[in-house]
């Protein structure tokens, strides 16, 4: 007996092309060009040059491409690769951009922050030995300049990784000098030393001399603001106690931090859109560097045509056409991509745009909409994922600022009225009543949720807590400042 079944399975899987498109499109515009110019040196059929001097309709399927099979062993069909449709049609520039926005942006190679330090310890006539145990301590500080280990350890590590035998107190010396490196302040143990090493530099006159007093005896009182104590202590008026915490608020808690900032290569931003506001109207472009012009290269169909025309064809031969098709059907498709790409990450800023006009046209932040990634998705019929990706790592360049699309996005609340409003609308009310409060008596956080309630924003006070360290506002104690 003969029993047949019949199954009927559901599967979705994405093809490489797909995968490749998505990491396509959540690179920012500087990891774009990066990808375009590895695609570019590892695929010679693609070219920046059309030699055609026309653009034609691009009729290429891939998927039809891929589901062709070779006639036979013996022969290899490359009629395809012959025609002109194989050129896309896809010249962005037209609407994207302006002639303004070709302008190349200059990147700085840097110094990394190590290497400006160890630069410095040649005006010291450091020995063979003592300069290596110096730039070993250079490689131990962290981040922000500050050496947070113990002398001990990095004593036990001389001598197992360089064979260098040096006690703490041949560390403590060599030590010494490094705080006489630039920025000042390198090289410190914890902050209260980092403030000290920066104020023996000043020329010493009263507000600087108070100030090292209270650094040194009574940090743990500056820390918590208890100015009162201070003044009792050092015996100083008001004035002199603010003259002296100005002294101390030029300091720079982070000098390795700085330098980092400044000097990162990477740290410019290139948007990805730019919004103008012409007439009441919100005009959205795509920068130019998001939108290059690719070809296929005529110097590869060149080779399949005399490959076509040729009446032998060896094996040697046979593999070389193999070759070139593969990389013309890399070519094609990675053309194809980046089109979809530019298409999907403006027809996503489009979106966002529409749906936060108001907005655009005023820049006041108030008049943000509650906006979550499934707005948006809806709108424009596409996966959540996707607008996640271009939300994340994409900016837009506007009248009132450059943006990350990121912070256009927020949760709703219920105001007072019953109107829906955004979160990003009760930041920036917590934000003017911080602004605005007598710094002598800051405001707790029961005070400012009961002043939020009064301006319509029924929220509690964890809630204005975790607003408030959300804007960078410490609390009132912190927040306290001498008349």
């Amino acid at each position: 007996m003969l029993n047949q079944k019949l199954q009927l399975k559901l599967s979705q899987k994405l093809s490489p092309q797909q995968i490749q498109l998505m990491k396509l499109i959540q690179l920012s515009t500087l990891e774009f060009e990066q990808r375009l110019s590895r695609e570019i040196e590892e695929n010679p059929a693609l070219d920046t040059v059309n030699d055609n001097h026309e653009i034609e309709k691009d009729e290429f399927d891939f998927e039809e491409k891929n589901e062709k099979q070779e006639s036979s062993d013996d022969e290899i069909d490359i009629s395809d690769y012959l025609t002109d449709d194989d050129i896309p049609e896809y010249n962005l520039r037209t609407n994207n951009y302006s002639e303004e926005n070709e302008k190349a942006i200059p990147y700085a190679a840097g110094t990394s922050f190590n290497q400006f330090l160890k630069n410095q310890l040649h005006s010291f006539s450091f020995k063979d030995e003592e300069l290596k145990i110096a730039e070993f301590i250079l490689g131990s500080l962290d981040q922000f300049g500050y050496l947070r280990r113990e002398l001990i350890d990095i004593s036990d590590d001389l001598a197992f990784t360089m064979g260098i035998d040096a006690d703490e107190n041949r560390i403590q010396k060599i030590l010494d000098k490094i705080y006489l490196l630039d920025p000042a302040g390198i090289g410190a143990k914890d902050l209260q030393q980092c403030l000290l090493l920066q104020l023996k530099r000043k020329k010493i006159n009263k507000n600087v001399s108070n100030a090292t007093k209270i650094i040194k005896d009574l940090f743990d009182e500056f820390s918590k603001r208890h100015f009162d104590k201070i003044k009792s202590k050092l015996n100083i008026s008001d004035e002199d106690l603010k003259e002296s915490i100005y002294e101390i608020e030029k300091l720079n808690p982070k000098p390795g931090g700085a330098y980092n900032e400044t000097t990162k290569i990477n740290s410019s931003i290139v948007p990805d859109f730019t919004v103008e506001v012409l007439d009441g109207e919100v005009k959205l472009k795509l920068n130019s560097r998001n939108a290059p012009d690719l070809y296929v290269s005529e110097e590869y169909k060149n080779m399949l045509s005399g490959y076509s025309e040729s009446k032998e064809k060896s094996k040697s031969q046979k593999d070389a056409v193999m070759f070139i098709k593969q990389k013309l059907d890399s070519a094609k498709w990675f053309i194809e991509a980046i089109k979809q790409r530019n298409q999907t990450l403006i027809m996503t800023m489009s979106a966002i745009v529409n749906f936060q006009k108001e907005y655009f046209l005023s820049g006041d932040e108030k008049k943000l909409k509650p906006m979550i990634l499934k707005d948006i998705a809806e709108k424009i019929t596409m996966d959540i994922s996707t607008i996640s990706r271009v939300a994340n790592s994409k900016y837009v360049d506007t009248p009132y600022g450059t943006k990350l699309i990121k912070s256009f996005f927020s949760e709703g609340i219920k105001n007072s009225k019953g109107e829906e409003i955004s979160t990003i609308e009760v930041k920036k009310t917590l934000e003017a009543i911080i602004e605005s409060e007598n710094k002598q008596k800051p405001l707790t956080d029961d005070q400012l949720t009961k002043l939020l309630n009064k301006e319509g924003y029924p929220i509690a006070r964890r809630t204005v807590a975790k607003y408030r360290e959300m804007i960078g506002a410490p609390v009132a104690r912190l927040r306290r400042k001498l008349k």
